[in-house]
């Protein structure tokens, strides 16, 4: 079963989360990070050009063996709709057409969203402008394990484990531990998902439907690309919370990797986040980064001090709801 993980609880604070105080920092000291705030023009394009490859893969993977099928899918097609999701990520942030276009953002995460072969777009954006609001809150926060995983996956192999299914976890959890009603833009999402997986189905075959979803799934678990989902927030030096990666997969990713310079600044895309670095790098580099999303996975695996507990974790307080800090679909603004 492999070493033992030592933690047997979350790492508990009694302090507010570190991105907004230093944001007041930054802004203080840097008026100009202000003009990075935007949305990204090109965001259609990238979009697009990925539904496209995803769409010539399919016609291409139609008649092919079974082990190509799941070799392409973990190499090349899960890496793509991996990239999608981040696309996505992106977009529940407002940030293809800006704060002022909510509607034209929903639109494209739900277009982008087909070629994942599974609804997220608009769930997803339900649940992570709370992450960053309520960041380590354990009623709000859905990014946080559950205590039930914390205790389950505590050895080398069960955290192999965990890794894997991590896909269902990062998916289900919330619909457990904070279930919200559906929208109709989620049955909007539904719906179109059901209709482009047929249409898949009926023009291609199973092969390609198999192709799009393994990818998917395989792209989410033990995948270098998956790398990220442990390297933001899992508690690698103790203290800290939140963690950048400054490695080559940035550029496939959309610069998720800067998840620092990202809480502090959700209203900054991708593309320009490097910038934000650039401009005040004093309050990044001496925090803890890292250099490999592989290795990440390794010593999340290896490591006895990490694990689904090496989190940091706050109380709950009573959080009053203003009517302004709502978005168009009735979810808290990030701010």
């Amino acid at each position: 079963m492999g070493s033992t993980v030592s933690r047997d609880d979350f790492e508990w604070s009694y302090s507010e989360e570190p991105h907004a105080s230093r944001r007041k920092l930054i802004l203080a000291k840097y008026p100009q990070v202000k003009k990075l705030f935007g949305h990204d023009s090109n965001m259609v394009y990238k979009v697009g050009f990925m539904l496209t490859l995803q769409l010539i893969a399919c016609y291409f993977v139609q008649d092919a063996p079974w082990p190509v099928i799941v070799l392409l899918a973990y190499c090349f097609g899960g890496v793509i709709n991996h990239s999608m999701m981040l696309a996505i990520h992106e977009i529940s942030h407002n940030l293809a057409f800006g704060h002022s276009r909510p509607l034209h953002n929903r639109i494209l995460g739900i277009v982008g969203n087909v070629i994942i072969a599974v609804p997220m777009s608009i769930s997803f954006k339900k649940y992570h402008l709370e992450h960053h609001k309520y960041q380590g809150n354990e009623e709000m926060d859905m990014d946080l394990p559950s205590k039930m995983e914390g205790v389950l996956f505590h050895t080398t192999f069960t955290k192999c484990i965990w890794l894997f299914l991590q896909p269902f976890f990062y998916a289900l959890r919330p619909l457990f531990l904070r279930p919200k009603p559906v929208t109709g833009l989620e049955i909007i999402n539904t719906t179109v998902q059901i209709t482009f997986d047929l249409a898949i189905l009926y023009f291609f075959g199973g092969r390609s439907l198999a192709y799009l979803m393994i990818g998917s799934l395989l792209a989410m678990g033990i995948h270098p690309v998956a790398g990220h989902f442990i390297s933001e927030h899992y508690m690698f030096k103790k203290g800290y919370e939140t963690y950048s990666y400054y490695g080559p997969l940035n550029a496939i990713t959309f610069n998720v990797g800067y998840h620092n310079e990202h809480h502090d600044f959700p209203n900054i895309p991708g593309c320009r986040l490097p910038k934000v670095r650039e401009i005040a790098p004093e309050f990044y580099e001496n925090l803890p980064s890292h250099s490999s999303w592989s290795r990440v996975l390794y010593d999340f695996v290896t490591d006895p001090d990490i694990g689904p507990y090496a989190r940091v974790k706050r109380r709950s307080k009573p959080i009053p709801i203003n009517p302004a800090n709502l978005d168009v679909d009735g979810d808290t603004k990030a701010e």
